[in-house]
């Protein structure tokens, strides 16, 4: 328990162990806020990712175990010990950022958000996990902020709810709105991102964005004119993520 600085093991081996009257006020506030549908992770404020534990506050989404799953997409096609540099667009708490330089140590990182409450959670759980030194964080809307530099990959969680979409009340009234909504559709931010990440991107270059459930065919059409394009499902089946690369330039012909 939090209050008394003590680990599980703890409580369940000490059950005679007596609260004292403020920690058990704390204790009983935080009861309170959940049965109010606040969420757990911020009412603790920590949230675990890839293995990571996060500083998670309400100018952050929290992150989620779905979008674990385009770390690894990234994780199987960059190469471990290559010098690389990636753009992570609405970095948030900084999860995929952090997950990303903590698994590639030769990965340089701009993580870039239009939230600065956002970037200053992100930083300090970069500096936590010791990969700050490595991470580049810049108040930008999409790659505005880096105009005119190239990347090898530019990796996405980016809001993708429709306006007109009911969420649960623990989302809806405490996660921030523009994390989450995208416009009546829930596209306008791939409309935005895609054409952007295509001109920021090295050929042979890759874009992975986490998607919504029932958005793959209306993304496979955003990026008809890439390379190639694919989506992965989540545990339950779901096109969860879209990859795509950028083409190469053809070959001139020789003489």
């Amino acid at each position: 328990m939090r209050e008394l600085k003590k680990d599980r093991t703890w409580l369940l081996t000490h059950p005679e162990a007596i609260l004292e009257p403020a920690d058990l006020a704390q204790y009983k506030e935080k009861i309170t806020r959940r049965q109010q549908h606040e969420p757990i992770q911020y009412i603790l404020g920590e949230q675990e990712f890839y293995g990571l534990t996060l500083q998670v506050t309400p100018a952050v989404l929290i992150p989620r175990p779905e979008t674990e799953h385009l770390v690894e997409a990234a994780l199987e096609r960059l190469p471990r010990e290559t010098p690389l540099r990636i753009a992570d667009i609405g970095t948030g708490s900084g999860a995929i950022a952090i997950a990303l330089a903590y698994t590639l140590p030769q990965a340089r990182i701009t993580a870039l958000d239009i939230s600065t409450a956002a970037l200053e959670v992100a930083a300090a759980n970069a500096r936590t996990h010791n990969v700050a030194n490595r991470i580049d964080f810049r108040e930008s809307d999409l790659l505005h902020a880096a105009q005119g530099e190239i990347y090898d990959a530019i990796v996405s969680n980016p809001p993708y709810v429709s306006t007109n979409e009911e969420l649960e009340k623990q989302v809806r009234d405490y996660e921030p709105a523009s994390a989450l909504y995208a416009g009546e559709t829930g596209l306008d931010i791939y409309r935005r991102l895609i054409p952007q990440a295509k001109a920021a991107l090295r050929p042979g270059g890759w874009l992975l964005m986490e998607i919504g459930h029932g958005q793959s065919e209306a993304l496979a059409g955003l990026l008809h004119d890439w390379a190639s394009t694919e989506f992965i499902n989540d545990l339950q089946g779901i096109p969860r993520v879209a990859i795509a690369r950028k083409a190469w330039p053809p070959k001139l012909p020789s003489k």
